[in-house]
């Protein structure tokens, strides 16, 4: 079972986007049962909420549901459970290795780092662009499925 687990900085809509655009991709693939995928927040922010409705429609737009997903945050005990765990941005980065502490930092890229051209995935919340987002997180997807040897 690979275990792979999608960090923002509020979960409520890059690292929940990611995780339900993978785990749509690998349930098509007919792989599901070989993942184990989520999200987690490095903030405190959006702990409890829903995700955010425009992360929601375009989630949506593509045929995928995240019903009933409400954000968490990352723990330490994440750096255990997860062979992966995977920030959208380098913000991300300092904190999610200050929460998991120093075991897991072999297990913390970037979701763009899997692509031949590594790059933040800005936030929606702030820009607006969920297509562009989508997008982005697509591609990433693509590409982590291909470095664990599946069709991208």
């Amino acid at each position: 079972m690979i275990k792979v687990l999608f960090v923002c900085w509020g979960n409520i809509c890059r690292s929940p986007m990611a995780e339900f655009i993978l785990k749509k991709m690998v349930a098509e693939r007919g792989i599901a049962s070989e993942f184990e995928i989520a999200s987690a927040a490095t903030s405190t922010e959006e702990i409890g909420n829903p995700v955010y409705p425009p992360a929601v429609r375009e989630l949506a737009a593509h045929g995928i549901s995240c019903d009933g997903k409400r954000a968490r945050q990352l723990r330490r005990s994440d750096g255990d459970a997860y062979d992966y765990i995977i920030g959208m941005e380098r913000l991300n980065l300092s904190y999610m290795r200050r929460i998991l502490g120093e075991d897991s930092h072999a297990k913390i890229c970037l979701m763009m780092d899997f692509t031949d051209h590594p790059e933040d995935i800005d936030d929606p919340w702030y820009t607006g662009d969920f297509k562009g987002v989508y997008r982005q997180i697509s591609e990433g997807c693509r590409a982590l499925l291909g470095e664990l040897g599946y069709e991208a």
